[in-house]
């Protein structure tokens, strides 16, 4: 099964890499990542409108406020742009926006989000939560999939073990699993996964090697004055250095970057 976000096709035999800030902090900010990570080869655009944070006094992200600006960069820069919801009432709020919703790890079990995404027609990137089973996951996308015309690709973005060292665990048994026993497309968020800015293109290599159909990256302009997940962001440089690197990996396994 492959399933569409704008013209790039995700499932096939490209590989598609969605990049972009964890959240839209700006109109400059946003335009000037979208321009990088679009000329570094990525074919799809992320970027938090809102923002689930563990601690209320964190930045939301802008919500309405951003709208305008933002319709004006996708049209300017020409990707499609993918971007998290995390309420029922957030789905038609954004809908003439966005070409793909996310469902972030806390939110995999609300079932009630789930059954609401499936029931309208743009694809949803269901991310793994950082406690679920694969089982659990893979049950998740059920609720989506009963829609009829329900569209999943699932993310697989860490899971929380024992060890300390890194943000999660990144789980690439999840990725060969899911490919082998699901119809569906199959990416990896390792930002999330490690939350390391410096290993993250090490697993991006690790995640093309191991079968997945893209990646979901964070890129932000000046990692360290990010408003969320500064310290697993990458910065221009960074991305592009790694884009040029993945695409030596996907060569040796007969397969090439999706490209806007």
């Amino acid at each position: 099964m492959t399933v569409q976000i704008g013209e790039i096709q995700i499932g096939g035999p490209r590989f598609t890499v969605i990049a972009g800030p964890c959240s839209i902090e700006s109109e400059n900010q946003f335009l000037s990542t979208a321009n990088a990570v679009k000329d570094s080869g990525a074919s799809i655009l992320r970027g938090g409108i809102w923002k689930m944070r563990t601690s209320q006094k964190s930045f939301q992200g802008l919500g309405s406020d951003s709208f305008e600006f933002i319709q004006k960069i996708k049209a300017q820069v020409g990707l499609p742009l993918i971007s998290e919801v995390t309420d029922i009432r957030q789905i038609e709020e954004v809908s003439h926006l966005v070409d793909a919703f996310q469902v972030g790890a806390r939110n995999m079990h609300n079932y009630a989000l789930l059954k609401e995404l499936g029931s309208q027609p743009k694809p949803v990137l269901l991310k793994r939560s950082f406690s679920a089973f694969i089982d659990e996951w893979l049950k998740a996308a059920d609720y989506v999939l009963a829609g009829a015309k329900a569209q999943v690709i699932l993310c697989e973005r860490g899971i929380r073990t024992f060890e300390t060292a890194t943000r999660n665990t990144l789980d690439l048994n999840a990725v060969v699993y899911a490919k082998k026993h699901t119809g569906l497309p199959v990416i990896v968020d390792p930002s999330h996964a490690v939350g390391i800015a410096d290993l993250v293109p090490q697993l991006c290599y690790a995640s093309a090697a191991a079968g997945a159909d893209g990646l979901i990256v964070e890129v932000h302009p000046n990692p360290v004055e990010a408003l969320s997940d500064a310290d697993q962001a990458l910065n221009f440089e960074t991305f592009d250095k790694m884009m040029k690197q993945l695409e030596k990996v996907l060569n040796a396994f007969d397969r090439g970057l999706n490209k806007a």
